[in-house]
C-alpha cells in the first residue's frame, strides 16, 4: 500500500499562555487549587495532588487558547472507552486514519488497483464510493472487509467496517496537544519541563511549595 499525505498543520503558540504554563511548575498547592477553581468554575477533586492539578489546569488553559478536541477525536476516545469497558484486559486496537489525497494501492491477481482518498469518500475508476468495502467487492467479486483488503486493518479490527478519511490535521494537533497536557497520563512535555525546573531548584538549594 502506498500512502501520499499532504503537508502537516503548524500552529503558533501564544507567549502569554506559555508563560502561564511555566508559572504552574513553581506554584504551591494552595494557589493551584485557587487557579483550578478559576478555570473550571468548580471545586478541585480532593484526590488531586499538585501534579494532577497542574496537568488539569494546563489542559484547560491550552484548550481555551488553542481549541479543544475535534468531534473526530472525541469519537475516537469514546471508541477507546467502549472497547476498554467491554474487555478491560483486552488489547485496544484503533482504526487507522487516512487523509484526503492519500493513494491506496492493492495488487489483486496480477493487476494493480489504485484508490484515491477524497473528502467525499474513496475514488476508484473515476467513481466515488462511500466505503472501501464496495470497492473491494468490485475488485474481487466476493465479500471483503474493505479496510482489511487494502491493508488498513487487522482481523482484530474487522468489527468496525468503515475507515473514514481524516479531513483535517485535527488528529495530529490533538496528539500533540495530549502529549503535552494530558492530565491522565505521564510523559508529557509539560511534566518534563516541571521535572527540569524542580531539578534545577534542588541543585540551587531552593525548594518550591508543592
Amino acid at each position: 500500500m502506498i500512502v501520499v499525505q499532504p503537508a502537516g498543520f503548524a500552529r503558533s503558540t501564544d507567549p502569554a499562555v506559555e508563560d502561564e504554563l511555566d508559572r504552574l511548575a513553581s506554584m504551591p498547592i494552595v494557589q493551584l487549587r485557587a487557579r483550578y477553581r478559576e478555570v473550571f468554575r468548580g471545586v478541585p477533586p480532593k484526590a488531586f495532588g499538585p501534579d494532577l492539578l497542574r496537568r488539569s489546569i494546563a489542559h484547560r488553559i491550552q484548550e481555551k487558547a488553542y481549541g479543544g478536541l475535534s468531534r473526530q477525536a472525541q469519537r475516537l476516545l469514546d471508541q477507546m472507552v467502549k472497547a476498554y469497558a467491554a474487555k478491560p484486559n483486552g488489547k485496544i486496537v484503533l482504526p487507522r486514519r487516512i487523509k484526503p489525497g492519500s493513494i491506496l494501492v492493492r495488487e489483486w491477481k496480477g493487476k494493480s488497483h489504485r484508490v484515491t482518498v477524497s473528502a467525499e469518500g474513496f475514488v476508484y475508476d473515476d467513481k466515488i464510493y462511500t466505503n472501501l468495502s464496495e470497492i473491494a467487492v468490485l475488485i474481487t467479486g466476493t465479500r471483503w472487509n474493505g479496510p482489511r483488503f487494502f491493508g488498513l486493518r487487522t482481523k482484530l479490527q474487522d468489527g468496525d467496517e468503515s475507515v473514514a478519511p481524516n479531513r483535517s490535521g485535527a488528529a495530529k494537533r490533538t496528539a500533540q496537544f495530549l502529549k503535552r497536557s494530558n492530565h491522565l497520563g505521564g510523559g508529557s512535555d509539560y511534566q518534563q519541563r516541571d521535572a527540569t525546573k524542580a531539578s534545577k531548584s534542588e541543585t540551587n538549594g531552593n525548594r518550591h511549595g508543592r
